[in-house]
């Protein structure tokens, strides 16, 4: 090969180096921008992903506090409605004994019962039904509170007794057609008062 053949070789080898190494810095300085936009896509991605986990775990923070409160305060009820509810077994027992019994107290409020629903009826003719024990405990005293009544409504009135009833313990008035009655029993009076008395017993007992 001639000096000339190696002097155009070695000026296009030259060349073509020059240019190699053009084109390999440019696509280094390409690809450090490529790493770059890479890191700082990648760092805000995971800002984003980091921010919007710190969201949701405040979310699911929030809901198990309020989820929290919810509980207890459900919990707190029922305790207070059990404590109430064994408050009122306990009455009803106690009034069950007191009523089995010839407590004058309770043969007192008896005859009250009596009077209360004869009145609110209007007196006139009414019969009284009563558990069989309770009948021998009024007897003598019926007509007196036929009496009372009868100054109470400006009527006439008479208190015949009934059927024995199944009861604790108190009455039920009715008309001597039936059409109308009031049940004045301890268990429909515990029914009809519940709202109240466990209003009150739970003032008693939490406050």
């Amino acid at each position: 090969m001639s000096s000339g053949t190696d002097k155009i070789i070695s000026s296009i080898m030259s060349e073509a180096k020059e240019k190699a190494d053009s084109i390999i810095q440019d696509a280094q300085v390409e690809v450090n921008q490529i790493n770059d936009k890479a890191t700082k896509d990648a760092e805000s991605e995971k800002n984003k992903i980091l921010d919007n986990g710190k969201k949701q775990s405040d979310m699911r923070y929030q809901q198990i506090i309020s989820e929290a409160k919810m509980n207890a305060r459900r919990a707190e009820l029922e305790a207070k409605e059990e404590v109430i509810d064994l408050a009122f077994e306990k009455a009803t027992e106690e009034l069950t004994e007191k009523a089995s019994s010839d407590d004058k107290q309770y043969v007192d409020s008896l005859l009250g019962m009596i009077k209360e629903a004869a009145c609110e009826m209007g007196g006139g003719d009414l019969i009284v039904q009563m558990k069989e024990e309770d009948i021998a405990k009024v007897q003598g005293k019926i007509s007196s509170v036929a009496a009372d009544i009868a100054s109470a409504t400006g009527i006439s009135t008479t208190l015949a007794m009934g059927d024995s009833i199944n009861t604790i313990g108190g009455a039920i008035l009715k008309t001597q057609s039936g059409d109308i009655e009031i049940n004045n029993t301890i268990e429909a009076r515990l029914d009809r008062f519940k709202k109240v008395l466990r209003s009150e017993v739970a003032n008693v007992l939490f406050n």
